[in-house]
């Protein structure tokens, strides 16, 4: 539940006169799947060309070098050619460039001349000095081919107390979910897990947090793993911390947000070492299915139009079967094909016309764009798990909660799923609970959308993290 854009930068070259009327700082706001704000700061050379660099703000403070762009009258055309990304705008009065970003697609984007790039407000992010120990750690996984960093926080001991040995705490691993995340699941400056390991460390658990494999300190690659991969990397670091000695061992947790609420159940049925498990927005239903609802919920969120929305999720089921029976990318593109000229043959012309699926050339490039985004072992994987079978499996206390405006994990039906599996299961205690007014990242939200993620203040809701501290301090030590 990840959204990824590659940045670069440009040079302008044009008149002295010209380029002062471009000179400054300008922001706009990309509309995708996530709302990304795009940040271009304009200035003259000596010889009266103007260069100009751009960044990301919402993912990075890096402004990246330039590549080549011009302007003429009162329009601007950049292009970055490693990156294949171009943008064309028109000044509208002195404060407004309307114009166009692309990057396989076009996307609308106001630029609006700012003083500044604005600073995202993220209050719960925790600073020190911290009233507990943190340090960065390091640790191999079984045959060393990882070497894996993260930080472990935990309490420290009272200087007015004589202890007989070190005392130990209960002790928790944070899982993170899909997308290469590092270990304080980073996104649009949000740091969920860093915000969750400050309120249960001042509650009294040790807790470990760890980059994503490939990402941060941690070596490895992250494009060629699979859940199963992270699932491994999961238990390395639980024999990482089974060897610290403020571990208490008989009282060791797993929270797992997203896709990492379905590698802790998988962990923990293969281990006995699994004293609890948290899942925070886990599947409870087979992920093919999952996704079909994730689609049509955040198209609805974004006010798409219905019949689209269906004709998106038929398309996706077509595709996500075809790539589930088979591995060879031909038959896949073959069988595709097949399946979706007989769909097209149902669908109204203006719809296909819409959708942009209306003739054989413009089905069978949609067909190559799916096969590229979709053919990959992380993705076969993920689409291929159904959650429910380690749920049922499971030997230790389970809480799962779900926000209640969640469109990327719909809380209904798989809390529904989780809780009918957990029936079936070992579990000594268990809780499912649906949290509402909270979103996919457990933020409490207003629109709800994907793109609102960014907009929001809010890390992660303190209500969510009074029901999780509250629960481990009973059922997780």
């Amino acid at each position: 539940m990840k959204f990824f854009m590659l940045l670069c930068s440009f040079c302008i070259f044009a008149s002295f006169s010209k380029a002062q009327t471009f000179n400054g700082t300008w922001e706009g706001r990309l509309q995708i799947a996530s709302s990304l704000r795009i940040a271009f700061i304009f200035s003259s050379n000596s010889d009266g060309s103007l260069k100009a660099s751009w960044q990301s703000p919402d993912q990075t403070k890096a402004i990246l070098p330039t590549d080549t762009c011009y302007i003429k009258a009162d329009s601007i055309f950049t292009f970055a050619k490693k990156f294949r990304i171009a943008f064309r705008g028109k000044l509208a009065g002195d404060s407004i460039i309307n114009g166009v970003f692309t990057q396989g697609v076009d996307l609308g984007l106001v630029l609006k001349k700012v003083e500044k790039v604005s600073e995202l407000k993220r209050p719960q992010t925790p600073k020190p000095p911290y009233p507990y120990i943190s340090k960065t750690v390091y640790f191999n996984n079984a045959d060393k081919s990882i070497r894996h960093a993260g930080t472990i926080t935990y309490p420290k001991m009272d200087s007015g107390k004589n202890y007989l040995r070190e005392p130990v705490y209960p002790s928790i691993i944070l899982i993170s979910g899909s997308g290469p995340q590092d270990r304080d699941e980073t996104i649009f400056a949000h740091k969920p897990f860093a915000v969750l390991a400050d309120f249960l460390t001042r509650k009294g658990f040790a807790v470990l947090r760890v980059d994503d494999r490939g990402i941060g300190e941690t070596t490895g690659k992250f494009a060629t793993a699979t859940s199963a991969d992270f699932a491994n990397d999961v238990e390395a670091a639980i024999e990482y911390l089974k060897q610290q000695p403020q571990t208490d061992t008989a009282h060791i947790s797993l929270i797992g947000h997203s896709e990492g609420g379905m590698i802790a159940p998988l962990v923990a049925t293969r281990r006995n070492d699994i004293h609890s498990i948290v899942l925070l927005a886990g599947p409870g239903i087979p992920i093919i299915n999952l996704m079909e609802e994730q689609i049509q919920a955040v198209a609805f969120s974004a006010k798409s139009d219905s019949a689209e929305t269906l004709a998106g999720k038929e398309l996706f089921t077509i595709f996500a079967r075809e790539l589930l029976k088979n591995t060879d990318s031909n038959k896949i593109k073959i069988n595709a094909f097949k399946t979706i000229e007989k769909w097209a043959k149902t669908k109204d012309e203006k719809l296909l016309a819409t959708i942009g699926m209306s003739t054989k050339e413009q089905r069978e490039a949609a067909i190559a764009v799916q096969l590229r985004a979709m053919n990959n072992e992380w993705y076969r994987y993920f689409l291929g798990f159904d959650p429910q079978q380690y749920l049922k499996k499971l030997k230790c206390n389970v809480l799962a909660l779900n926000g209640g405006n969640d469109i990327q994990v719909l809380p209904t039906s798989n809390l529904a799923g989780i809780r009918f599996s957990l029936k079936k299961s070992k579990s000594p205690y268990y809780e499912v609970k649906e949290l509402p007014g909270l979103n996919h990242l457990f933020q409490t939200c207003k629109t709800c959308t994907v793109g609102e993620y960014a907009e929001l203040e809010e890390s992660f809701s303190p209500v969510a993290l009074e029901i999780i501290g509250n629960w481990l301090m009973q059922y997780g030590r």
